[in-house]
């Protein structure tokens, strides 16, 4: 999977925010998923000891069955200090790629971060599916900003985070009597298609499964590269396999 280049990754605080507000005219959601899914992806990210290694990892796997098809993770150098509402400035080279390693293509990506629920509403899954072109969803643990109403205590039960007079994500119990998490779309599809992704990919936890797959490839690829190679802030690689190990 091939990134756009739409913009330089090493600039200031004030370039990055300013790159999201202009990128934020690119995103487009609405609707559903052009046809079912057959492939969904997760991506999180991890960080080294000292936070100067970024590993990011996206797994692929077949759906509904959730079984894992593909891996894959690269590590970076985390030259973009940590800024809350500009992480993916941070984790965003690493992040590509690890995608341009992707040969199974998904339908549908779930970030472990935000969509348009975001300031300047350009959180990683939105960013990323401009730069991918590929429907992209945010599933966060957080709340970055807007405000919603507690949800009903049963799995599926939602309500609608707004902000500046806009509806732009849910607060979705993914299980019965566990705390929240915050969905939004990223790219290429409406909140309710992003809640009915989050919630057909979660089984027995409160994070979906592509996501969970995606945070421990990304930890495990940050202990081998650490067991091997030590903190070494001038070093990059990767870490892929076909799944089945």
């Amino acid at each position: 999977m091939k990134a756009a280049r739409l913009h330089p990754w090493r600039v200031t605080p004030a370039e990055a925010a300013a790159i999201q507000r202009r990128l934020a005219g690119l995103v487009r959601v609405g609707g559903a998923l052009p046809r079912p899914p057959r492939l969904v992806a997760g991506a999180d990210a991890a960080y080294s000891r000292s936070g100067g290694m970024v590993f990011a990892a996206v797994t692929v796997h077949a759906f509904p069955s959730l079984e894992l098809v593909e891996r894959r993770c690269a590590a970076r150098p985390a030259l973009f200090p940590y800024v809350p509402g500009l992480l993916t400035f941070r984790e965003g080279p690493a992040l590509v790629d690890a995608f341009g390693l992707v040969a199974c293509a998904p339908d549908v990506v779930i970030f472990d971060g935000q969509g348009i629920l975001h300031p300047r509403r350009m959180g990683v899954a939105a960013h990323m599916g401009v730069l991918l072109g590929v429907p992209t969803v945010g599933c966060a643990k957080s709340l970055l900003c807007g405000r919603c109403d507690e949800p009903g205590t049963a799995r599926g039960a939602w309500t609608a985070v707004t902000g500046g007079g806009e509806r732009l994500g849910a607060c979705l119990r993914t299980r019965e009597g566990v705390r929240p998490v915050y969905v939004s779309p990223g790219f290429g599809l409406g909140l309710e298609a992003a809640v009915e992704t989050v919630l057909s990919c979660t089984t027995r936890y409160r994070l979906p499964e592509p996501v969970r797959s995606a945070h421990r490839f990304a930890a495990l690829a940050k202990e081998d590269f650490e067991e091997r190679a030590g903190e070494d802030g001038g070093v990059s690689g990767s870490l892929s396999d076909d799944g089945r190990r």
